[in-house]
C-alpha cells in the first residue's frame, strides 16, 4: 500500500512543538537542553524558528530566565491538548496489539527499587522483547511530569506533588525497630517508645531532611518521635549495617532486614505495640487513555510486590 508523504509545509508545522513543550515544562532553555542532550544554542535556535514560522514571540527572554508571553501560553495549551490526543491515539493502537512495545521510563527509590521493583519490571521486559525499559534509581522525589517519567514508584504521603498524576496503591511496607543482640545486651531492650530517647538512634537523613520515626505513643496513637542522633546516614542499607555492628537502634523496612532477623544478626523490639507501616504507590501522568505497556507494568507491581514483601495484597 502506497502512503503519500506529508507536504513539507505541513511537516514544518510539527517541528519544534514537543521541544517547545519540554522547554515550558522543564522551566527554561538550559534545563531542556540538558534533559534532551542538546546544546542550549540548538534549543534556542529551534524555538526561534518556531516563533518565526508562527510570527509570534512565545517567550519573554532575560539573561537568566524565560517566561511565556500571552501568545506563548495560548499556544502551549493548544500543544498540550494536541499531544494528549496523539498519546491517546497511540494508546488505543497499542491496546489492539498482542505484543507490548515502546519505551517505559520509570523512577524508583534506590534500595526498594533494586531489591523489589526492578526484578518485577525486568521479568516483564523478558516476557515482552519489544518493551524498552529506562529505569532510574533515586531517593529524591522526582517531578514525574517535568522530568518526563512514564511511571514512578513512591513511598509515604503523596500530598500536592501528586497533582496532575494518577495514583494506585501497590503495597504496604511494614517497618521494624531493631538492634543487634550485642547492643541490647549492653544497653537494655526498650519496653515502650518513651524509652527510645535514652538509646543510641540511627537516623536516616536525605537531602538535609531527617526521616522521622512514626511510632505509637503511650496512648497508641501513631506520632512523630522527637529523637536525636549523633549518627545520621543517607543510605538505608548502611543503617542496617550499623545496627548489625551494634551502634544503635534502627527503624527499617521489614523487607530490608528480613534475612538479618531470620539469622539473629538483628532482633526486633517493641513487637507488642502497634507496628508502623508506609504505603507505596505507583504514579503516572493523567491522560484519557493508559498505554498498554504502562498498564501491564502497574498491574505486575500490584500483583507481585506483596508476594515479594510477604504481605497481603491490596484489597485481599
Amino acid at each position: 500500500m502506497y502512503l503519500a508523504k506529508a507536504p513539507p509545509e505541513r511537516q514544518e508545522r510539527l517541528d519544534g512543538v514537543t521541544l517547545f513543550v519540554d522547554v515550558v515544562r522543564l522551566g527554561g532553555f538550559t534545563r531542556a537542553a540538558e534533559h534532551l542532550s542538546l546544546t542550549r544554542s540548538a534549543v534556542g535556535k529551534a524555538i526561534a524558528r518556531l516563533e518565526a514560522r508562527l510570527d509570534v514571540r512565545l517567550f519573554h527572554r532575560t539573561t537568566r530566565v524565560q517566561s511565556l508571553t500571552e501568545d506563548g501560553q495560548i499556544y502551549y495549551e493548544h500543544c498540550l491538548r494536541a499531544l494528549a490526543e496523539l498519546q491517546a491515539a497511540e494508546a488505543q493502537m497499542e491496546s489492539g496489539r498482542h505484543q507490548v512495545a515502546g519505551r517505559l521510563r520509570v523512577s524508583m527509590p534506590v534500595l526498594f527499587g533494586r531489591h523489589c521493583i526492578a526484578p518485577i519490571l525486568l521479568e516483564l521486559a523478558r516476557e515482552h522483547p519489544s518493551l524498552e525499559l529506562l529505569l532510574s534509581f533515586s531517593d529524591r522525589p522526582v517531578d514525574v511530569l517535568a522530568e518526563g517519567f512514564d511511571l514512578a514508584v513512591r513511598s509515604g504521603f503523596l500530598g500536592h506533588e501528586s497533582e496532575g498524576l494518577r495514583a494506585r496503591k501497590l503495597v504496604v511496607q511494614r517497618k521494624r525497630v531493631c538492634a543487634s543482640p550485642a547492643y541490647l545486651a549492653a544497653h537494655g531492650r526498650p519496653q515502650n517508645t518513651g524509652e527510645l530517647a535514652s538509646h543510641s538512634i540511627l537516623i536516616y537523613r536525605r537531602a538535609d531532611r531527617i526521616n522521622t520515626w512514626q511510632l505509637p505513643d503511650a496512648t497508641g496513637r501513631i506520632t512523630e518521635m522527637p529523637l536525636t542522633s549523633r549518627l545520621q546516614l543517607d543510605d538505608l542499607e548502611s543503617i542496617a549495617d550499623a545496627a548489625t555492628a551494634g551502634l544503635g537502634l534502627a527503624w527499617l523496612p521489614e523487607w530490608l532486614v528480613k534475612e538479618r532477623l531470620r539469622t539473629g544478626a538483628l532482633v526486633s523490639v517493641l513487637d507488642d505495640q502497634p507496628g508502623a507501616s508506609m504505603d507505596c504507590y505507583a504514579l503516572w501522568p493523567a491522560a484519557p487513555h493508559m498505554p498498554l505497556r504502562l498498564r501491564l507494568a502497574v498491574d505486575a507491581l500490584v500483583e507481585q510486590l506483596p508476594k515479594a514483601l510477604g504481605v497481603p495484597a491490596e484489597g485481599g
